[in-house]
């Protein structure tokens, strides 16, 4: 079925190209990068559409080959039978991945608030060598500090417990770039004005900076905000406990145990990033905003 819907849209698009090539060769530029924009986006959503149509096929469904894009019937009791499996506490796991996402994220956007602010309104001797070796500690590999970060915590006493899962990640450089570009946007005479009206730093910052820095604020946050919930790695060295799982290790898990029951694993995932879908469903306005206007977009 899904091959059948694949050649009748290159057929009719070829039929469409060869009539717009013969009336108007730069329409037919246009309708040529529309239609690799759609083919790349096709392929991007892919993936994201097995996963949900899977999770509510049946067993035998998501067994057969070849590939069965639609199910005869759809299997919503896939979802609390994956989430009641014994073997995996998914209640659990959300409270731990959301509260340490939810932490995290707020320590990052409050560093990353301070630490912009300084680099790009503040004067100070070494300001540019300063932000450059910050800039630069962007080029190490996270795997390089998973061991020193062990060591350091194991002998702080913190292993299995929140403050290993959250201090570690209360600071992103990529967050500090991105509101220092945002920052460097905003014109100087705002704070002449704002000394005028006998404004300090302090007020400043929370007055008419922190209010015109919403969407890269919010673009900060979502990132911080995935690569928290999504973290598997870190959290799977420094907890051993099931109380203190987070939802990546828990998925995990549940895989190993699951033995083959595709369906359910896909019912399994695709809880997992429920929340993360709604989040950027409800602010990717804010999201594009923010990356649009600290440059990042070049």
């Amino acid at each position: 079925m899904m091959s059948k819907l694949l050649y009748a849209y290159v057929a009719y698009w070829t039929v469409v190209a060869v009539w717009t090539l013969a009336k108007n060769p730069r329409t037919f530029a246009t309708h040529v990068k529309y239609n690799v924009l759609t083919i790349g986006a096709f392929i991007m959503a892919l993936p994201f559409y097995w996963m949900v149509i899977t999770s509510l096929k049946s067993y035998g469904e998501a067994q057969h080959l070849p590939p069965i894009w639609w199910p005869e019937k759809l299997q919503w009791g896939n979802y609390p039978e994956a989430w009641n499996k014994p073997v995996v506490s998914f209640g659990r796991y959300y409270f731990v991945s959301g509260s340490t996402a939810i932490v995290s994220t707020i320590g990052v956007l409050a560093t990353a608030l301070l630490a912009a602010y300084a680099f790009a309104k503040m004067n100070f001797y070494g300001k540019g060598i300063f932000f450059y070796i910050v800039l630069a500690t962007i080029m190490v590999p996270g795997e390089v500090l998973l061991t020193p970060n062990y060591i350091m915590l194991s002998k702080l006493g913190w292993l299995d417990s929140y403050k290993a899962l959250v201090v570690p990640w209360l600071a992103s450089v990529f967050s500090i770039f991105l509101m220092r570009q945002f920052f460097m946007t905003i014109p100087d005479d705002l704070w002449d004005a704002a000394q005028i009206d006998g404004a300090g730093r302090w007020r400043f910052l929370w007055r008419v900076l922190v209010p015109l820095s919403k969407p890269v604020l919010i673009t900060s946050g979502i990132f911080s905000f995935i690569s928290s919930w999504n973290s598997l790695l870190w959290p799977l060295i420094v907890t051993s406990k099931p109380e203190m799982r987070t939802l990546m290790v828990g998925l995990q898990v549940f895989t190993n145990e699951a033995q083959g029951d595709y369906h359910l694993m896909m019912a399994a995932a695709t809880f997992c990033i429920f929340p993360i879908v709604v989040i950027f469903f409800f602010m990717q306005r804010f999201f594009i905003e923010g990356i649009a206007r600290s440059g990042l977009k070049s």
